[in-house]
């Protein structure tokens, strides 16, 4: 007999704060934690919902850091279940470990920093580079090893009603089997723990193994129903905008094959059978793939799918494998290929290069390896001129990962520090004390040396989340770096105050990119003076960072006069410079003979540049591609900078060249 009251379900919104939002293992223990309750728990997030105890579905939801989404509970417990699970998603640390993954992932790619072009192997008997997605950075020539596995089909489709037990006991077998064989392969691999649980977490869940289960007991075959959930579960993933989410459908495609093949008794082709070094071509390799390869005679990696935030790109830079994914040919293209080149880096592939081209590039590598070694004499040198002009050779960096790399050259401190890095590529905006941390880190890993941090220069082009850019018919002229932070404070604040934080150690250079205008510096300062006096307010340390400018619009430089009083230094990046003074789009390969920053134009800008700087007292550095140029070190210093700053690769070369000089 009812009671006459009506009990409503309970709903409550949260914002979640779980770092890099519900990915594969916080979405694993979220699940987890809502199976402890008997009521029914849901997850809506704009318009779409799920059900909070499938973490497979809570990660197609792709629910990000700093999302406000909804709990709705319906149940006995649910007051005690609400009050859980949002403690549950107000912690950061509920997702720290795969945050590191996930972090990894989509940010490996750029922390690499990119080699000296290889212009000179792309002569008039190479043919034109394929390219695709660069995934692992590195060079590498030789024999292709065709790795396309045959498609996997169902020997049958359905079963009868007697023959349900025996299939599902057949499918727990193979499943089992697949799983028990995805773990010992990562024992020699960075990050296999957090690689295989994600894998794992998919595979046991109740959208991949319970739904395939579920058809076998509609009668399906177990191969058949493995096969179809699979390619289901996977298309479901490829959906979704997240790039890092997006990846994970390699991994079901992995997991799938895995298990049809046993249920069906058939080999795969394997990697671990290679027998000396070659360039595998495949189409979607799977990190199980790699796992079990003699990684030593894997000279690079080449596939047709796939993108730089997959578990297979994370394992090949842990391994320093040049690899390329996502190559724009078809599959059938790869058959009878015998011999490749491959730029890992710039994401470029050269079928059957010619003898003359192989020759060339496989002088190249060499030469890159014999010069590494006969350089090391100059890593502790602090290079000067034959004149007796010292000239700072520092570093472009663009996360604390390439830290190491650079100190082990020897750069003198850091010429420009990428944050840009810091913000692409994620669920959220880095908060002031990532990014104090950050800076604070890579400013006492160089100290006393000077490093330059570049505040944030993105733009339409590169798109960062919580910041809406208009469309811009030219976003490379439109509203970007200084420009945009002006207008968005609570974006470029919080920088700033992590900059005069970290500034206590006293080495720390804050730097404002696309300055076009006095008065935008001007700004800037009076949002400096803000910061500083919040801290104060807050009594928080900070110090006073020295002020500097990027020089690369063309108005910047012709006006360089009346910007130097307002800063203390100027750096040059003279990408962006030349293609502005040259009206050449610099990434326009019809434009190659234009965009030159040894032209006439580009070199009176600089000149004018360094003048302007040293009359009011200031230095001048250029930390654009031309700093690293040998043809071009000569000539810059001849203008009068006084610091080059570039990749870690080519620091050593420069403190020779300045040496020789």
């Amino acid at each position: 007999m009812s009671d006459g009251k009506v009990r409503s379900m309970l709903e409550t919104a949260v914002v979640v704060k779980v770092s890099e939002g519900l990915h594969a293992r916080p979405a694993t223990q979220f699940a987890k934690l809502a199976k402890e309750f008997s009521c029914s728990l849901q997850v809506l997030h704009g318009s779409t919902s799920a059900d909070a105890k499938s973490a497979v579905k809570l990660m197609l939801l792709g629910i990000r850091e700093h999302d406000q989404i909804v709990l709705r509970a319906d149940g006995a417990d649910e007051s005690d279940a609400v009050e859980r699970m949002a403690r549950f998603l107000s912690s950061p640390e509920a997702g720290a470990q795969s945050a590191t993954l996930a972090q990894a992932a989509v940010c490996a790619a750029d922390e690499a920093a990119p080699p000296v072009p290889l212009a000179a192997v792309d002569g008039p008997d190479g043919p034109p580079p394929l390219i695709g997605v660069p995934a692992s950075e590195g060079l590498a020539c030789g024999d292709a090893y065709v790795y396309l596995p045959e498609p996997l089909q169902a020997k049958r489709q359905s079963i009868e009603p007697h023959e349900i037990d025996a299939e599902q006991a057949r499918f727990n077998r193979a499943f089992d089997d697949a799983l028990a064989a995805l773990d010992p392969p990562f024992d020699t691999i960075g990050d296999h723990d957090e690689i295989a649980e994600a894998l794992m977490s998919v595979a046991r869940s109740d959208e991949f193994a319970g739904e395939i289960r579920t058809r076998i007991a509609a009668g399906r075959d177990a191969a058949a129903a493995t096969l179809e959930v699979g390619a289901s579960l996977a298309a479901s993933f490829e959906t979704i905008d997240d790039e890092y989410l997006r990846s994970r459908a390699d991994d079901i495609h992995g997991i799938t094959r895995q298990v049809v093949l046993r249920l069906t008794g058939q080999q795969d082709a394997s990697l671990a059978g290679l027998t000396k070094p070659c360039v595998v071509l495949a189409s979607d390799l799977t990190a199980p793939d790699l796992a079990r390869a003699n990684v030593a005679n894997i000279a690079a990696l080449v596939c047709t799918r796939g993108s730089a935030t997959s578990h297979l790109a994370i394992i090949a830079r842990s391994h320093g494998i040049p690899a390329v994914f996502g190559l724009p040919v078809p599959d059938a293209r790869l058959r009878g290929v015998q011999q490749v080149a491959v730029d890992g880096t710039l994401g470029h592939v050269w079928f059957e290069p010619t003898s003359a081209f192989q020759e060339q590039f496989t002088a190249r590598i060499g030469e890159a390896r014999a010069h590494r070694t006969a350089l090391d004499v100059y890593r502790d040198v602090e290079p000067v001129t034959r004149a007796g002009r010292r000239i700072r050779i520092a570093a472009n960096l663009g996360a604390p990962a390439e830290i190491d790399a650079a100190r082990a050259v020897g750069a003198m401190g850091v010429g420009l520090f990428r944050t840009e890095l810091l913000f692409m590529n994620r669920r959220a905006l880095p908060g002031e004390q990532e990014q104090y941390d950050i800076y604070h880190r890579v400013a006492q890993a160089f100290a006393p040396h000077p490093v330059v941090i570049r505040t944030l220069d993105v733009g339409g082009d590169k798109p960062v989340p919580g910041i809406a850019f208009p469309h811009e018919d030219n976003p490379f002229l439109g509203w970007r770096g200084v420009r945009m932070c002006i207008d968005r404070p609570d974006v470029f604040k919080p920088q700033l105050r992590a900059l005069l934080r970290a500034a206590t150690l006293g080495n720390v250079h804050a730097m404002l990119p696309m300055i076009a205008d006095v008065s935008e510096i001007r700004c800037v300062k009076a949002l400096i003076a803000e910061c500083a006096q919040e801290l104060t307010t807050e009594g928080i340390a900070f110090g006073e960072p020295k002020l500097g400018i990027m020089i690369e619009t063309p108005a910047a430089a012709l006006t360089a006069d009346l910007l130097a009083p307002e800063v203390d230094f100027f750096s040059i990046g003279t990408n962006d410079l030349t293609q502005y003074v040259m009206a050449a789009d610099r990434a326009n390969p019809h434009l190659a003979s234009l965009y030159r920053s040894n032209h006439p134009a580009v070199l009176r800008a600089i000149g004018m540049v360094c003048e302007a700087a040293h009359r009011a007292g200031i230095e001048v550095a250029v930390c654009g591609e031309a700093a690293a140029q040998p043809d071009m070190i000569g000539r810059l210093i001849g203008l009068g900078v006084d610091e080059l700053s570039m990749s870690p690769a080519c620091v050593l070369r420069a403190k020779k060249i300045v040496c020789e000089w």
